[in-house]
């Protein structure tokens, strides 16, 4: 009795300290994007130009941390995504024009944080997310053509892939991205004058990029302290 007795307080004080050392709170940011993507074509490489976002790219945190070393955190995001590809050739009249693709994505992050919580820490994890917009620009012969889908199917619908990134003090966030899915869904057909036509077949893309961040670890003070709230 008396060791059953002896193992339930060390449990207990155990659990306390853990608790007690338990901080979560919500944190979110902007994020400038600059995007670049692996481009196969049917065999061609090549062709990518880098793409710059700034804008709209917003994200939610929630983390918890486990102490003053270790953390994880999850939220969610809406994100701006594409690349630039100056060597796509069109199905239907054979000319080599310049692409813009972009789509926007909702999503959820998941991972962990190991370093100063109030301070300098590495991060890494896994993000899932569904591509409810998509925006397609050609260029050819000084003209723009744009066409615009909600919720359709010229792109892959779930894309996810991994993240590493470095929090630094007062704000500041840097992050790397590498998405696993490829951005376009090959199997999209569309008919132009009753002749069926595949504009994605054999073009894989895995688009990479990396990104400023701003405030997305941080609390509401000025500055990290060791008391977050």
């Amino acid at each position: 009795m008396k060791k059953i007795l002896i193992i339930a307080l060390l449990i207990s004080g155990i659990h306390l300290t853990v608790s007690a050392q338990t901080t979560s709170y919500w944190t979110g940011g902007s994020e400038t994007i600059f995007s670049f993507a692996n481009i196969d074509d049917n065999g061609e490489t090549g062709g990518n130009i880098m793409r710059f976002t700034p804008f709209l790219n917003i994200q939610e945190m929630y983390n918890i941390d486990f102490g003053k070393s270790f953390g994880v955190y999850s939220g969610v995001f809406v994100r701006n995504v594409g690349f630039i590809y100056d060597k796509y050739v069109e199905q239907q009249t054979g000319d080599v024009v310049k692409k813009k693709f972009r789509s926007y994505n909702i999503g959820v992050p998941l991972g962990i944080k190991i370093g100063k919580m109030n301070s300098f820490f590495l991060y890494a994890g896994y993000d899932l997310a569904y591509a409810f917009n998509y925006k397609e620009k050609t260029f050819k012969n000084d003209r723009k053509d744009k066409l615009v889908s909600w919720f359709g199917n010229r792109v892959n619908a779930f894309q996810h892939g991994f993240v590493v990134g470095v929090q630094f003090p007062y704000g500041m966030n840097v992050k790397f991205k590498y998405y696993l899915s490829n951005f376009h869904n090959q199997d999209y057909m569309e008919t132009i004058d009753q002749v069926n036509y595949y504009p994605y077949k054999g073009l894989k893309s895995n688009i990479w990029y990396i990104s400023l961040n701003f405030n997305l670890f941080k609390n509401n003070k000025l500055y990290f302290t060791d008391d977050i709230e």
